[in-house]
C-alpha cells in the first residue's frame, strides 16, 4: 500500500461497504461516502473497490490512498475488469491495438487510454505491457504498473498463467467435438505471415486444445465430407498450451475452419458479422505480489451467438 493511507479492520460482522465507512469515517453521510468512492481511493485487501453496495467481510482491509485517486475509465473500446496497486487486468473491444504498431503513432490504443487513465491520479504514474491481442481480437488484457513487474510477468508469463481461454466463431462444421492441435510455426518477416508445418522444421512448437460448444447443424457432420457450407458455422472453446503469434487464427485455418472475418487466414467467404470472431474469454494466473489464483471471465460476445439463433 502506499504511504499515509488510512487503513481500517472490519471486525465485526459482514456488512456493505457504504455502512461500514459511515460508521467509521466520522459521520460522514451517505453521498459523501459515495463521492469517496467515486474517487477510486478505496481498496478492500489491495483492490479498489467504488462500489458502495460491496459486501466486506470479518478481517477484511479496507484502506483509503491520499491524493485525489482516479476518475472511473470510460471508454467505448476500454473497461477495467480489475484493478491493485500493481496491476490493472482490461477487456478490449475489437478494433483497438494494444499499443501503438510503431514509435511516434498518434493512433488510440489500450496503452495510450490506461496512461491518460493513472496519469489523472499522478503525472509520473507509467503503465507497461505484458502482452497483446491482435487489433480485432476482443477481450482480456494485462498491464502491470511497474517495469520491473512488467519484466518479472513477461519472463515467467507461463508459468503465472494457469488458465487462457478463447472462444471463436469458425467456417463449417468441426467434425470432432474435441482435439489438439500441434503444429510448428515459422514466420515471414516481409509479410508478418505465420506457416504452420505438422513436423518439427525448427519453428517455434504451437499446441492448441479445442472442443466445439455449437454448431449450426443438429448433426455432427460426416467424417466422410470435406465440403464446407458457407451457411454452416461452428463456436469452439481454444485453451492455449502456448501463446504465439496468430496461433489461434492459423491453427483452425489449417485445419480447414478458419476464424469468420479473418482477412489474413480465411477463406474469403461472405461472414456473417462484420469482426473476426475471436475473443479473449477467461484468464487466470497467479497474481506475482500477493501470489493468489486470481480468475477473470467475460461473456462470449452477443453477436457471437446471434449466428446460432
Amino acid at each position: 500500500m502506499k504511504k499515509n493511507a488510512t487503513t481500517l479492520i472490519v471486525r465485526d460482522e459482514a456488512q456493505l461497504l457504504g455502512d461500514f465507512l459511515m460508521a467509521k469515517m466520522g459521520g460522514m453521510t451517505r453521498t459523501s461516502v459515495k463521492q469517496l468512492l467515486g474517487r477510486r481511493i478505496v481498496h478492500v485487501n489491495g483492490v479498489i473497490q467504488s462500489r458502495s453496495d460491496f459486501q466486506v467481510n470479518p478481517g477484511d482491509e479496507i484502506s483509503i490512498q491520499p491524493g485525489r485517486g482516479n476518475q472511473a475509465l470510460v471508454h467505448p473500446k476500454l473497461s477495467i475488469v480489475y484493478e491493485d496497486d500493481y496491476l490493472i487486468v482490461v477487456e478490449k473491444k475489437q478494433g483497438l491495438l494494444t499499443v501503438a504498431a510503431h514509435p511516434g503513432a498518434t493512433e488510440t490504443t489500450a496503452f495510450s487510454i490506461l496512461l491518460q487513465y493513472v496519469r489523472h491520479e499522478n503525472r509520473k504514474n507509467g503503465i507497461y505491457v505484458v502482452h497483446r491481442l491482435d487489433r480485432e481480437t476482443s477481450g482480456l488484457l494485462v498491464f502491470a504498473k511497474t517495469p520491473e513487474l512488467q519484466e518479472y510477468m513477461r519472463t515467467y508469463w507461463r508459468q503465472l498463467v494457469t488458465m487462457r481461454t478463447y472462444v471463436a466463431v469458425v467456417e463449417g462444421l468441426v467434425e470432432k467435438d474435441a482435439d489438439t492441435i500441434t503444429t510448428w510455426f515459422t514466420e515471414d518477416p516481409r509479410t508478418t505471415m505465420v506457416y504452420s508445418s505438422p513436423v518439427d522444421d525448427g519453428g517455434k512448437k504451437a499446441i492448441t486444445h479445442y472442443k466445439v460448444i455449437k454448431r449450426t447443424a443438429a448433426q455432427t457432420p460426416d467424417a466422410g465430407s470435406k465440403a464446407v457450407n458457407p451457411s454452416d458455422f461452428s463456436l469452439v472453446e481454444l485453451h492455449l498450451e502456448t501463446g504465439r503469434t496468430n496461433q489461434i487464427r492459423v491453427h483452425m485455418a489449417g485445419i480447414g475452419h478458419p476464424i469468420v472475418s479473418d482477412r489474413k487466414y480465411g477463406s474469403g467467404a461472405l461472414p456473417p458479422i462484420d469482426r473476426l470472431a475471436l475473443h479473449a474469454r477467461i484468464l487466470e494466473f497467479i497474481h506475482p505480489v500477493t501470489e493468489q489464483k486470481i480468475h477473470f471471465e467475460t461473456p462470449v460476445p452477443r453477436d457471437f451467438l446471434h449466428i446460432f439463433h
